[in-house]
């Protein structure tokens, strides 16, 4: 048996997809309520990878969407900053010369959203969004290798962007949407941690189905079950098809009932959804907000 597969070994999940849909039922009906609070909606705004992915995006259009980054906490004093600006790779050193704010600057690289490139690409377009001022790597797993069980192959790619990463976070993109079974979305899970990834993140919004509470469930519990047998932390990012507060809720729910209060914040977890943060300020201000969000759903 090779490490991979060792690893896999330690971490086992047997749960079918039914029973997974019973259990993320359950949690919900029973705690979502207590999380559908003003102060939720607070720290799920403070979580968000506010994010602009568009094929006519330009330096200058970059450079405004950082402004008005900059600019929201004087307007909104009550409310913490969105937790990192999401940019392709070639935009890190505009946002890294326009922020002021105290966010992150996260890029997605390595052949985003496909991963389907050389892996000498993927290490190079990674380490130079590095120099230029990421904070964090956004990265999708070779899903082509996954499915045809190439493991060894899958991870040690990971590996090697995660080692061209130096400082900067890594955050593993599973694409659950293409993954399907839950056995699939955790032994991609553990894999994609065992591999150094410092975030899981369900899905690139891009082309498959977005994240779903399932999905979540099953993540969180490799990210539970690595936890408790090598003390590392692992965060949590849900992107894809968050569409209201409500969801973002449920999704918050699910992570604090399997992880805890300690994985609910922004150091911890992540919501890929830039067309919240109008929503949620109107929830917390019962007002019409001032507008952050770009046209992306990443």
């Amino acid at each position: 048996m090779n490490q991979y597969l060792q690893a896999l070994s330690n971490h086992p999940f047997a749960l079918t997809d039914e029973q997974v849909t019973e259990k993320v039922n359950k949690i919900i009906s029973e705690k979502f309520y207590e999380n559908n609070t003003q102060e939720v909606f607070k720290k799920l705004y403070s979580c968000i990878d506010l994010t602009t992915l568009n094929t006519t995006d330009t330096k200058d259009d970059v450079w405004k969407f950082t402004e008005r980054v900059n600019a929201f906490d004087d307007i909104n004093p009550e409310v913490e900053n969105v937790a990192a600006i999401c940019v392709f790779p070639n935009f890190a050193a505009t946002v890294k010369e326009a922020l002021t704010a105290d966010v992150k600057i996260a890029c997605v690289s390595a052949g985003f959203p496909s991963s389907q490139t050389f892996t000498e690409i993927k290490i190079a377009e990674t380490a130079l969004a590095v120099t230029d001022g990421a904070n964090e790597i956004d990265v999708v797993i070779n899903i082509g290798m996954f499915l045809s069980e190439e493991y060894e192959e899958m991870c040690e790619e990971l590996y090697e962007i995660k080692q061209a990463c130096r400082d900067a976070q890594l955050k593993v993109i599973l694409e659950t949407g293409a993954l399907k079974s839950a056995e699939n979305i955790h032994r991609a899970s553990v894999f994609s941690i065992y591999s150094g990834a410092d975030f899981l993140k369900t899905s690139t919004g891009k082309v498959y189905e977005g994240a779903t509470p399932e999905a979540a469930y099953v993540m969180c519990q490799a990210i539970k079950s690595y936890y408790g047998k090598t003390g590392k932390k692992v965060g949590f990012k849900v992107s894809g098809g968050v569409a209201t507060p409500e969801d973002a809720v449920k999704y918050y729910t699910i992570v604090k009932e399997i992880l805890g209060e300690s994985w609910c914040d922004n150091t911890l977890f992540r919501v890929g959804a830039s067309r919240l943060t109008d929503s949620l300020l109107g929830k917390i201000s019962g007002e019409s907000p001032t507008l952050l969000s770009s046209n992306s759903a990443y």
